[in-house]
């Protein structure tokens, strides 16, 4: 079977992609008369995809593939090389082919779901560049490949959280969510950077074959930042919070992103790090202590959940736990086998939750006895267990604080040492000229402003000449600006290829040509 098809796999969602995008921006799908062509080209290029994979997984069954595919060299600078591959072994294509499944699904399911909703289109460009960051996760031969879906994950699930943009809490929480995934970006960066140093390749299998030669200090290092990447990306303790303010999404987002696929992205990072992670006693067990408080986190708080989107999500949070303590303790082949049968159990119960609210006719479920017997409980679990509030506190509060001590810096030290005034109003050189030209503003107040000191006056000399270029230079319509200058030079320019397109001045730049040689 030839190599290269594999590539094809996260590549058409991406064409689709591009090609819904260029449909919205020459107007040919706008609307619900372009629903129809829209649904048409996502469900067609996710079902390739699907098909495609497929291929593989039985090829692997009949003719045993190579654990890795290497179509090409992509970069080489010195030690460094990166390639573009892809992970063939049995359980990355047994995932994809799952995750083209459930993208599929969910795409067949969001066409009438979304019938008439104003970003029809949008919806399901997203939807299908998340399709192709997921299978770019999943088949992702060494790291490099792997952070850029990962990366194309993050952004869609941000474009998704904020689709109804004109709600303040979707854009807020949506902006929530990407940063603190940002906070995991940079621990997966950092460990590719050590895989370099150390390994001098972002491989996974030579990630695998070499981690035996490792010591316990390098294996835990490099291992730590992929951890923590891992642990944002599928919302473990202390990075839970975001998720539950992921549910501003349209419900077939929700369940793809946050009950199915994204949300065990992470998990199946940690499972592909598996033979590093085993040179690490320490770092499983921090893992196995955060999978426990994850779990209990979950399982707890939803207990008091009243809507049927929160309660669902805080069980994933607690089964996400569960994995990740099955991998701390060794069970990796097990974790799989739970990652994969609980993607497809949420992505039914999220899909199907709608419908099943028109059906339910029962109040919310009672407070459990255990919560009725100790209240200090039942107020924690309705708090969250003030995990918001210690996550703003640790780090939005002291961001904003860091914000404004900045900018008293700015407005006591900076300022004055250049010799600007304290309140200064920006105001755009065109905009003023407009004015000027129009009779509304007079020549005098026309004027740059005053500098204090030696640098503040030196300041002062630069933007005034700058100020009489540009307005005497640049800003003059006609004949007498820049423009003007333009005109005239490629007026020469014309004439001169007139002159020059002239047999005889052809014969006499021939006949130059010559005597300059000789």
């Amino acid at each position: 079977m030839d190599n290269h098809w594999i590539a094809l796999a996260p590549l058409l969602p991406l064409v689709a992609v591009l090609w819904l995008g260029l449909g919205l921006l020459t107007g040919f799908n706008r609307g619900e008369r372009g629903e129809k062509h829209t649904a048409f080209i996502s469900r067609i290029t996710s079902l390739a995809a699907l098909f495609i994979i497929l291929s593989y997984a039985v090829a692997g069954l009949l003719q045993q593939l190579p654990d890795k595919l290497l179509l090409f060299n992509w970069l080489h600078s010195g030690n460094i090389q990166i390639a573009i591959s892809f992970s063939t072994d049995r359980t990355s294509v047994s995932i994809a082919a799952l995750v083209a499944l459930i993208s599929f699904l969910t795409i067949q399911f969001s066409v009438n779901y979304m019938h008439r909703e104003p970003g029809f289109q949008r919806f399901f460009m997203i939807l299908s560049l998340f399709n192709s960051a997921m299978l770019l996760i999943i088949l992702g031969g060494n790291a490099a490949i792997t952070f850029i879906g990962w990366e194309l994950a993050g952004v869609s699930s941000y474009l998704l959280i904020a689709y109804a943009y004109t709600r303040p809490t979707a854009t807020t929480n949506a902006s929530r969510a990407f940063i603190t995934n940002r906070i995991g970006d940079a621990g997966f960066i950092l460990s590719m950077f050590l895989c370099f140093l150390w390994l001098g390749d972002l491989e996974w299998s030579t990630l695998s074959t070499k981690a035996a030669s490792l010591d316990g200090l390098s294996a835990t290092l490099i291992a730590s930042g992929f951890i923590i990447a891992a642990l944002a990306k599928s919302a473990a303790i202390p990075f839970t919070p975001w998720i539950t303010r992921a549910l501003e999404g349209p419900t077939p987002s929700s369940a793809i992103f946050y009950g199915s696929l994204m949300v065990h992205a992470g998990v199946f990072l940690i499972i592909r790090l598996e033979p590093i992670l085993l040179q690490s006693p320490p770092l499983l067990l921090l893992l196995g202590i955060v999978g426990v408080l994850t779990a209990l986190y979950g399982f707890l708080t939803g207990l008091v959940q009243t809507d049927v989107k929160s309660a669902l999500m805080f069980s994933v949070v607690a089964q996400i736990g569960l994995m990740l303590l099955a991998c701390s303790l060794g069970w990796f082949e097990l974790a799989t086998w739970y990652l994969a049968a609980h993607a497809s159990w949420r992505a039914f119960q999220f899909l199907s939750a709608p419908s099943i609210m028109q059906l339910v006719t029962r109040r919310a479920r009672p407070v459990p006895l255990v919560m009725q017997r100790a209240g200090w409980l039942y107020a924690a679990c309705l708090k969250r267990f003030w995990l918001d509030n210690l996550t703003d506190s640790m780090f939005v509060r002291s961001t904003n604080s860091l914000a404004h001590e900045l900018e008293n810096f700015d407005d006591k030290i900076v300022t004055p040492l250049i010799g600007l005034p304290n309140q200064t109003s920006a105001v755009s050189s065109l905009a003023i000229w407009e004015q000027h030209q129009q009779g509304h503003l007079a020549s005098a107040q026309i004027h740059v402003g005053h500098g204090q000191g030696l640098l503040g006056k030196l300041l002062e000399r630069i933007a005034t000449l700058m100020h009489l270029i540009e307005e005497r230079l640049v800003l003059r319509t006609g004949s007498d600006g820049l423009y003007g200058l333009i005109q005239r030079i490629g007026t020469y320019l014309e004439k001169t290829e007139q002159l020059l397109s002239k047999p005889r001045y052809l014969w006499l730049l021939i006949f130059a040509t010559f005597v300059v040689i000789l």
